[in-house]
């Protein structure tokens, strides 16, 4: 398949471009940050419904566009080039991804709708260490007379506070890992919110022994593990698109500024050893464009290498984003790391969204175990 996006899918990343470049700039994200942490601006939200964007993913037979993960990787790719925050990655890629790939049609038909339309919003509850692995879930979900009961704690829940429902990851007794919806509002459930190095809201969730009924099962019975990885591989690709906007907003940055910033009266792109180092990541960047649209590709198409496909794309940005985002800082100096520049900001989501859906030595090791290396 051709590495390269169709017409329709030009056009949707450039009017994402000049809706988020007028709506959502940078800008938007500083004001966020000073205003309390705001999670992100509940203007744009709606805007950013009628724009389509959350029905892209979404089937046909849902009023959805089905325009795939192509076309959404686009638009996430200009949400990174632009640091918007907004729930697209949590409440359409995750939630929307365990809910459409879900055989429980009531489930679907109240909730998806309703994400699509903005009128609700998903988290998805998965981790619970310090770090990303899905095979640590100590969350228990115990059968009772009428459906089951949760227990356990959830960390790094992305726009967990304010969501009106969570998908939630727990062991059952037969030893799998199901998915379940349980709705926010259960008095059983404590929210922490915390704020983050990229200024982002992340929830701490604690389910104690909290009852839901047994339609509220998404996953059905020895088919968790399969469709927990499947939102695993979705998110981590889609977050590779948004680390993509990233990564050549940072380059492009601080190409501007090597252009620029004068020393020694020369302007200092103009120094041989600046220069071999811009080049080096622009060769990265351009690698990175083609392992990306692959996985999307992948994505769409529920290619058989998808986990393969989804530890090339995550472990590739991740440790690309390191590298320019650490290039970035060094070139722009001192001022990088003060408020008065952008690139700090970059710099500082980066180190997130590295972490997140497993850091490049997680997804290397994934990979490598995939292959029986």
């Amino acid at each position: 398949m051709a590495l390269i996006l169709n017409e329709e899918q030009k056009m949707l990343k450039d009017s994402a471009n000049e809706f988020l470049a007028a709506n959502a700039p940078v800008e938007q994200f500083r004001t966020l940050r000073d205003n309390n942490y705001e999670a992100f601006d509940t203007d744009l939200w709606p805007a950013i419904v009628e724009m389509g964007w959350t029905a892209l993913t979404i089937p046909e037979e849902y009023n959805g566009l089905d325009f795939g993960y192509v076309g959404l990787g686009q638009v996430l790719e200009e949400m990174g080039r632009n640091l918007t925050k907004a729930p697209l990655l949590s409440s359409i890629v995750l939630g929307g991804t365990a809910l459409v790939h879900s055989t429980n049609a009531g489930l679907k038909s109240k909730w998806i709708p309703a994400i699509m339309n903005g009128t609700s919003r998903i988290a998805f509850a998965q981790d619970e260490k310090n770090y990303f692995d899905p095979s640590v879930i100590e969350t228990t979900a115990v059968a009772t007379a009428n459906g089951y009961q949760i227990n356990g704690t959830k960390k790094m829940v992305i726009d967990g506070a304010g969501a009106d429902a969570y998908v939630v990851v727990a062991k059952t007794e037969e030893g799998e890992s199901a998915l379940f919806l349980v709705e926010a509002d259960n008095k059983d459930i404590a929210i922490k919110t915390d704020i983050l190095l990229d200024a982002g809201t992340y929830a701490t969730l604690t389910f104690d022994n909290v009852n839901i009924a047994n339609d509220q099962r998404i996953s059905e019975p020895g088919k968790g593990d399969e469709l927990l990885n499947l939102v695993d591989n979705a998110g981590a690709i889609c977050l590779s698109a948004e680390m993509m906007g990233m990564i050549k907003a940072a380059f492009e940055q601080t190409i501007a500024y090597l252009q620029e910033r004068t020393q020694f009266g020369k302007r200092i792109g103009s120094y041989q050893a600046l220069q071999h180092r811009a080049a080096k990541i622009f060769c990265e960047i351009e690698l990175c464009k083609s392992v990306v649209i692959t996985a999307l590709q992948g994505l769409d198409n529920q290619a058989e290498n998808l986990d393969e496909l989804a530890c090339l794309s995550k472990s590739k940005l991740g440790k690309t984003l390191k590298v320019v985002s650490n290039e970035a800082m060094q070139m722009h100096g001192g001022i990088g790391v003060t408020d008065d520049v952008n690139i700090g900001f970059y710099f500082k989501r980066a180190r997130v969204a590295q972490r997140l859906f497993g850091d490049y030595n997680y997804h290397l090791d994934r990979y490598a175990r995939l292959n029986q290396y």
